[in-house]
């Protein structure tokens, strides 16, 4: 921008992105001007009123991202924040450009690669670049719930586990990695 003011009144518009960043953003992720806006107007609305003029730069807490509808219901929940965070602090909080890269991976139009590099990032629990059995054994725990009438004897996620490692585990080293997990992926379109 030539960053000559444009007269627009403070406070209506301060809610607003700068124009350029805009752009920038539309770039960056899968998203278009409207979902971006509309992403940041949800964002700005998670913090507290005297902190939301300065969305773009300040770190929403992981407790207030996980009231996102989107992620209110997913077993996932405490993973994507993990995945997504650029938090030095190590706490999962989530700036708006975390955010947006959250909302761009998860909306339609990322490309199934970039969809399942960050599913695999997000199932990799101990975050060690490749799914162990410790890791599909938790994957297996939050896609079938909690709950004692859902949950697998531990024969029954033996049984599954194996099954994962047999379908995936092409060079039979007992792990799946990225480029094995992304080629089960691709033969699976519901995923």
């Amino acid at each position: 921008g030539s960053g000559s003011g444009s007269g627009a009144a403070m406070g209506g518009s301060a809610s607003l992105l700068p124009r350029d960043a805009l752009g920038e953003y539309q770039e960056l992720t899968f998203l278009s001007k409207q979902e971006i806006l509309l992403a940041y107007k949800r964002f700005s609305e998670l913090l507290p009123r005297e902190q939301r003029e300065n969305a773009s730069t300040t770190r929403v807490p992981k407790s207030q991202i996980l009231t996102l509808p989107e992620l209110r219901a997913n077993p996932f929940q405490h993973r994507i924040c993990h995945v997504f965070s650029t938090s030095e602090e190590g706490d999962d909080s989530i700036s708006f450009e975390d955010f947006l890269d959250m909302l761009s991976v998860f909306s339609d139009s990322a490309p199934p690669d970039v969809k399942s590099h960050y599913a695999f990032r997000i199932f990799d629990f101990d975050d060690d670049g490749t799914l162990d059995r410790k890791d599909l054994e938790k994957l297996v725990s939050c896609l079938t719930g909690q709950g004692e009438e859902s949950r697998l004897s531990r024969a029954e996620m033996e049984q599954l586990i194996r099954n994962i490692l047999e379908e995936s585990d092409i060079d039979k080293d007992g792990t799946i990695n990225l480029s094995e997990f992304q080629h089960v992926v691709s033969r699976s379109p519901d995923f």
